[in-house]
């Protein structure tokens, strides 16, 4: 899939931050094969210097946030560290969870050479805690849809606690699916955090096209005011 500069819309931008809405197909980083992850396709003339301060995979779209000088950049980064940027996300599950609602929390090992992350049973070199809390919003035909808000932000963190509880995301045959019908079901809806310089409250969000399967499962009602 080819993109230009014109295929990603801005949802905020100011001489301190930028907000996008991310592509599906971008990866976030360039690749040591020359592919251009998303801000090569973000600098322009005007817009020379930017931070990315997190990370969405190659097949998930939606909400972005980067920096666009050093000290917005240290300010957001302590924010993510200390947990005051908040990330929610929407997901489409093969199977129900349990529970309508609850919090998971598992020992993640990322194993880098496949590029996979792995539940564990026990701390040691390479694991980290992983945490989520998570509401079913609706289901439909052996799938739900799922609101998931981060607590940590580990490498496929929500595709391997998901899948770890045999309720992996439609389409990530990585971890378990078996529903190739489209890419991984994960969606970036909304991140708030407070402005770096200014302090006031940010919030956005942006929902997955209903029209595409599997969010056409679910309608395309305003779920994330469920």
């Amino acid at each position: 899939m080819t993109f230009t500069h014109n295929d990603i819309e801005v949802i905020f931008e100011d001489k301190d931050i930028l907000v996008i809405d991310k592509p599906v197909g971008i990866p976030s980083e360039d690749s040591q094969k020359g592919e251009k992850g998303i801000i090569s396709y973000l600098q322009t003339e005007n817009r020379k210097t930017i931070h990315l301060l997190h990370r969405l995979d190659r097949n998930v779209g939606g909400v972005m946030v980067f920096a666009k000088n050093k000290k917005s950049a240290a300010a957001l980064s302590t924010d993510i560290a200390q947990r005051r940027f908040f990330k929610t996300y929407l997901a489409v599950t093969d199977g129900i969870p349990e529970s309508r609602e609850g919090v998971c929390k598992d020992l993640l090992f990322k194993d880098s050479k496949k590029n996979r992350s792995f539940v564990v049973d026990r701390m040691r070199k390479g694991v980290k805690e992983a945490s989520l809390e998570y509401r079913v919003l609706s289901e439909n035909d052996g799938k739900a849809l799922v609101r998931v808000l981060l607590h940590t932000g580990r490498t496929h963190q929500i595709r391997v606690q998901f899948s770890s509880r045999k309720t992996p995301l439609t389409g990530d045959g990585r971890y378990g699916s078996r529903d190739r019908g489209c890419d991984v079901a994960l969606f970036s809806h909304i991140i708030s955090f407070n402005h770096p310089v200014s302090g006031e409250l940010m919030e956005f969000k942006k929902y997955p096209r209903f029209e595409d399967y599997p969010w056409s499962c679910f309608g395309g009602a305003d779920f994330g005011n469920n």
